[in-house]
Protein backbone atom coordinates (compact mmCIF):
# COMPACT_ATOMS: atom_id res chain seq x y z
CA UNK A 1 0.00 0.00 0.00
CA UNK A 2 1.37 3.42 -0.99
CA UNK A 3 1.93 5.86 1.86
CA UNK A 4 -0.19 9.04 1.84
CA UNK A 5 1.71 12.01 0.39
CA UNK A 6 1.96 15.59 1.66
CA UNK A 7 3.90 18.07 -0.49
CA UNK A 8 5.09 21.18 1.34
CA UNK A 9 6.21 24.48 -0.06
CA UNK A 10 9.34 25.77 1.71
CA UNK A 11 9.45 29.59 1.89
CA UNK A 12 6.68 30.64 4.26
CA UNK A 13 5.94 27.05 5.34
CA UNK A 14 9.21 25.62 6.72
CA UNK A 15 11.17 28.87 6.94
CA UNK A 16 11.19 32.59 6.30
CA UNK A 17 14.57 33.52 4.87
CA UNK A 18 17.24 31.93 7.08
CA UNK A 19 14.85 31.56 10.03
CA UNK A 20 12.98 28.26 10.58
CA UNK A 21 9.30 28.75 11.39
CA UNK A 22 8.79 27.55 14.99
CA UNK A 23 7.32 24.06 15.20
CA UNK A 24 7.69 23.26 11.50
CA UNK A 25 10.43 20.64 11.92
CA UNK A 26 8.45 18.90 14.64
CA UNK A 27 5.36 18.99 12.42
CA UNK A 28 7.19 17.19 9.61
CA UNK A 29 8.41 14.62 12.13
CA UNK A 30 4.82 14.01 13.29
CA UNK A 31 3.60 13.57 9.72
CA UNK A 32 6.37 11.11 8.93
CA UNK A 33 5.78 9.29 12.22
CA UNK A 34 2.17 8.77 11.16
CA UNK A 35 3.34 6.97 8.02
CA UNK A 36 2.91 9.95 5.68
CA UNK A 37 5.52 10.68 3.03
CA UNK A 38 6.56 14.34 3.09
CA UNK A 39 8.10 15.90 -0.02
CA UNK A 40 9.04 19.51 -0.69
CA UNK A 41 8.34 21.70 -3.73
CA UNK A 42 9.65 25.24 -4.06
CA UNK A 43 9.31 27.98 -6.66
CA UNK A 44 12.60 29.44 -5.39
CA UNK A 45 15.12 28.35 -8.02
CA UNK A 46 18.09 30.01 -6.33
CA UNK A 47 19.42 27.13 -4.19
CA UNK A 48 20.53 23.76 -5.54
CA UNK A 49 18.72 20.62 -4.34
CA UNK A 50 21.77 19.83 -2.18
CA UNK A 51 21.51 23.31 -0.61
CA UNK A 52 17.85 22.68 0.22
CA UNK A 53 18.54 19.22 1.67
CA UNK A 54 21.30 20.72 3.82
CA UNK A 55 19.07 23.58 5.00
CA UNK A 56 16.29 21.15 5.90
CA UNK A 57 18.75 18.94 7.75
CA UNK A 58 20.17 21.88 9.69
CA UNK A 59 16.69 22.67 11.04
CA UNK A 60 16.05 19.05 11.99
CA UNK A 61 14.20 17.80 8.92
CA UNK A 62 15.99 14.82 7.33
CA UNK A 63 15.43 14.74 3.57
CA UNK A 64 16.88 13.05 0.50
CA UNK A 65 17.46 14.66 -2.89
CA UNK A 66 14.44 12.76 -4.28
CA UNK A 67 12.24 14.45 -1.66
CA UNK A 68 13.01 17.98 -2.91
CA UNK A 69 11.66 19.44 -6.16
CA UNK A 70 12.73 22.87 -7.38
CA UNK A 71 11.39 25.19 -10.06
CA UNK A 72 14.93 25.20 -11.50
CA UNK A 73 14.58 21.50 -12.29
CA UNK A 74 11.16 22.06 -13.83
CA UNK A 75 12.38 24.87 -16.09
CA UNK A 76 15.33 22.85 -17.35
CA UNK A 77 13.15 19.77 -17.82
CA UNK A 78 10.87 21.87 -20.02
CA UNK A 79 13.84 23.16 -22.03
CA UNK A 80 15.09 19.63 -22.66
CA UNK A 81 11.86 18.97 -24.52
CA UNK A 82 12.37 21.84 -27.00
CA UNK A 83 16.12 22.52 -27.32
CA UNK A 84 18.93 20.52 -28.86
CA UNK A 85 21.40 18.87 -26.44
CA UNK A 86 24.31 21.17 -25.68
CA UNK A 87 22.40 24.34 -26.64
CA UNK A 88 23.70 27.64 -25.30
CA UNK A 89 21.52 28.99 -22.46
CA UNK A 90 21.85 32.22 -20.48
CA UNK A 91 21.19 31.71 -16.77
CA UNK A 92 19.83 35.00 -15.48
CA UNK A 93 19.49 33.07 -12.26
CA UNK A 94 21.15 31.64 -9.18
CA UNK A 95 23.17 28.44 -8.64
CA UNK A 96 20.12 26.18 -8.74
CA UNK A 97 19.41 26.97 -12.40
CA UNK A 98 23.08 26.88 -13.38
CA UNK A 99 23.54 23.42 -11.85
CA UNK A 100 20.33 22.08 -13.42
CA UNK A 101 21.36 23.37 -16.87
CA UNK A 102 24.85 21.90 -16.62
CA UNK A 103 23.53 18.56 -15.37
CA UNK A 104 21.20 18.44 -18.38
CA UNK A 105 24.14 19.04 -20.72
CA UNK A 106 23.40 22.61 -21.76
CA UNK A 107 26.21 25.14 -22.23
CA UNK A 108 25.70 27.96 -19.72
CA UNK A 109 26.73 31.35 -21.15
CA UNK A 110 26.30 34.96 -20.07
CA UNK A 111 25.48 36.63 -23.40
CA UNK A 112 24.09 36.08 -26.90
CA UNK A 113 24.02 34.10 -29.06
CA UNK A 114 21.82 31.80 -26.99
CA UNK A 115 18.90 29.50 -27.60
CA UNK A 116 17.19 30.46 -24.34
CA UNK A 117 17.32 32.73 -21.32
CA UNK A 118 16.20 31.28 -17.99
CA UNK A 119 15.19 33.88 -15.40
CA UNK A 120 15.24 32.66 -11.81
CA UNK A 121 15.41 34.28 -8.40
CA UNK A 122 18.81 35.69 -7.43
CA UNK A 123 19.90 38.67 -5.38
CA UNK A 124 22.72 39.83 -7.68
CA UNK A 125 20.49 40.93 -10.58
CA UNK A 126 21.65 44.28 -11.99
CA UNK A 127 21.38 46.54 -15.03
CA UNK A 128 24.18 44.84 -16.97
CA UNK A 129 22.56 41.43 -16.56
CA UNK A 130 19.22 42.90 -17.61
CA UNK A 131 20.85 44.35 -20.72
CA UNK A 132 22.48 41.03 -21.71
CA UNK A 133 19.39 38.93 -21.05
CA UNK A 134 16.98 41.23 -22.86
CA UNK A 135 19.33 41.62 -25.84
CA UNK A 136 19.52 37.84 -26.24
CA UNK A 137 15.72 37.57 -26.14
CA UNK A 138 15.33 40.33 -28.72
CA UNK A 139 17.78 38.37 -30.89
CA UNK A 140 15.50 35.33 -30.76
CA UNK A 141 16.31 33.45 -27.54
CA UNK A 142 13.40 31.70 -25.83
CA UNK A 143 12.50 33.48 -22.55
CA UNK A 144 11.70 31.07 -19.71
CA UNK A 145 10.84 32.06 -16.13
CA UNK A 146 11.17 29.59 -13.27
CA UNK A 147 8.22 31.40 -11.66
CA UNK A 148 6.49 34.77 -11.63
CA UNK A 149 5.82 35.23 -7.90
CA UNK A 150 5.91 38.97 -7.24
CA UNK A 151 7.07 38.52 -3.64
CA UNK A 152 8.31 35.89 -1.23
CA UNK A 153 8.47 35.80 2.56
CA UNK A 154 11.74 36.77 4.23
CA UNK A 155 12.62 36.82 7.90
CA UNK A 156 11.58 40.48 8.21
CA UNK A 157 8.64 40.57 5.81
CA UNK A 158 7.95 40.29 2.10
CA UNK A 159 10.83 40.63 -0.37
CA UNK A 160 10.78 41.14 -4.16
CA UNK A 161 10.31 37.79 -5.86
CA UNK A 162 11.37 36.43 -9.20
CA UNK A 163 8.30 37.95 -10.83
CA UNK A 164 9.88 41.38 -10.36
CA UNK A 165 13.02 40.27 -12.23
CA UNK A 166 10.96 38.59 -14.95
CA UNK A 167 8.92 41.79 -15.42
CA UNK A 168 12.11 43.77 -16.01
CA UNK A 169 13.37 41.34 -18.68
CA UNK A 170 9.93 41.19 -20.31
CA UNK A 171 9.73 45.00 -20.40
CA UNK A 172 13.21 45.44 -21.84
CA UNK A 173 12.84 42.65 -24.43
CA UNK A 174 9.21 43.14 -25.42
CA UNK A 175 8.60 39.39 -25.03
CA UNK A 176 6.38 37.56 -22.54
CA UNK A 177 8.12 34.78 -20.63
CA UNK A 178 7.07 31.15 -20.64
CA UNK A 179 6.49 30.45 -16.93
CA UNK A 180 7.19 26.88 -15.82
CA UNK A 181 6.90 26.96 -12.00
CA UNK A 182 3.86 26.57 -9.76
CA UNK A 183 1.04 26.47 -10.79
CA UNK A 184 1.80 26.12 -14.49
CA UNK A 185 1.46 22.90 -16.55
CA UNK A 186 5.19 21.99 -16.60
CA UNK A 187 5.15 21.77 -12.78
CA UNK A 188 1.89 19.81 -12.79
CA UNK A 189 3.44 17.25 -15.14
CA UNK A 190 6.73 17.19 -13.20
CA UNK A 191 5.00 16.57 -9.86
CA UNK A 192 2.90 13.74 -11.26
CA UNK A 193 5.95 12.11 -12.82
CA UNK A 194 8.13 12.42 -9.72
CA UNK A 195 5.65 12.02 -6.86
CA UNK A 196 2.52 10.37 -8.22
CA UNK A 197 -1.09 11.33 -8.82
CA UNK A 198 -2.48 11.63 -5.29
CA UNK A 199 -1.49 13.93 -2.43
CA UNK A 200 -2.15 17.06 -0.40
CA UNK A 201 -0.47 20.36 -1.28
CA UNK A 202 0.60 22.59 1.63
CA UNK A 203 1.55 26.19 0.91
CA UNK A 204 1.31 29.80 1.94
CA UNK A 205 0.20 31.27 -1.39
CA UNK A 206 -3.24 30.64 -2.86
CA UNK A 207 -2.28 31.86 -6.35
CA UNK A 208 0.55 29.32 -6.73
CA UNK A 209 0.25 26.49 -4.18
CA UNK A 210 -3.54 26.58 -4.18
CA UNK A 211 -3.80 26.81 -7.94
CA UNK A 212 -1.34 23.92 -8.30
CA UNK A 213 -3.46 21.82 -5.95
CA UNK A 214 -6.50 22.59 -8.11
CA UNK A 215 -4.61 21.63 -11.28
CA UNK A 216 -3.49 18.37 -9.70
CA UNK A 217 -6.95 17.65 -8.29
CA UNK A 218 -5.53 17.57 -4.75
CA UNK A 219 -6.81 19.11 -1.50
CA UNK A 220 -5.05 22.37 -0.57
CA UNK A 221 -3.85 23.20 2.93
CA UNK A 222 -3.13 26.92 3.41
CA UNK A 223 -0.81 28.09 6.17
CA UNK A 224 -0.77 31.73 7.26
CA UNK A 225 2.94 31.81 8.11
CA UNK A 226 4.01 33.32 4.77
CA UNK A 227 2.32 35.65 2.26
CA UNK A 228 -1.37 34.95 2.96
CA UNK A 229 -3.50 36.40 5.75
CA UNK A 230 -7.15 37.06 6.54
CA UNK A 231 -6.52 40.78 5.97
CA UNK A 232 -4.00 40.52 3.10
CA UNK A 233 -1.24 43.11 3.47
CA UNK A 234 0.10 44.95 0.39
CA UNK A 235 2.09 42.46 -1.68
CA UNK A 236 0.48 39.52 0.11
CA UNK A 237 -2.66 37.51 -0.52
CA UNK A 238 -6.03 37.17 1.21
CA UNK A 239 -7.58 33.92 2.41
CA UNK A 240 -10.26 33.25 -0.22
CA UNK A 241 -13.98 32.86 0.39
CA UNK A 242 -14.82 30.01 0.41
CA UNK A 243 -11.56 28.94 2.06
CA UNK A 244 -9.45 25.92 1.02
CA UNK A 245 -9.94 22.47 2.53
CA UNK A 246 -7.56 23.32 5.38
CA UNK A 247 -6.48 26.69 6.81
CA UNK A 248 -4.06 26.90 9.75
CA UNK A 249 -1.74 29.42 11.34
CA UNK A 250 1.32 27.30 10.51
CA UNK A 251 2.48 23.77 9.80
CA UNK A 252 2.57 22.93 13.49
CA UNK A 253 -1.16 23.63 13.82
CA UNK A 254 -1.92 21.95 10.50
CA UNK A 255 -0.10 18.63 11.00
CA UNK A 256 -2.54 16.97 13.44
CA UNK A 257 -5.48 17.83 11.18
CA UNK A 258 -3.73 16.34 8.16
CA UNK A 259 -2.87 13.18 10.12
CA UNK A 260 -6.49 12.77 11.17
CA UNK A 261 -7.81 13.39 7.65
CA UNK A 262 -5.34 11.09 5.91
CA UNK A 263 -5.86 8.33 8.48
CA UNK A 264 -9.43 8.10 7.22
Amino acid sequence: MTAPLVVCDLDGVLWRGAEPIPGSAEAVEKLQGAGIRVAFLTNNSGPTPADLVAKLGAMGVPAQADDVLSSAEVAVDALQQVLEPGARVIACSGPGVVEALETAGFEVVDRAPAAAVVVGYHRTFDYEELARASAAVRAGARLVATNDDATFPGADGLLPGNGAIVAAVETASGVRAEVTGKPHPPTVEFVRRRLGSTGVMVGDRVSTDGALADALGWPFALVLSGVSAHDGAPGGEVVPDPPPAFVAADLSELAPRLIEALAH
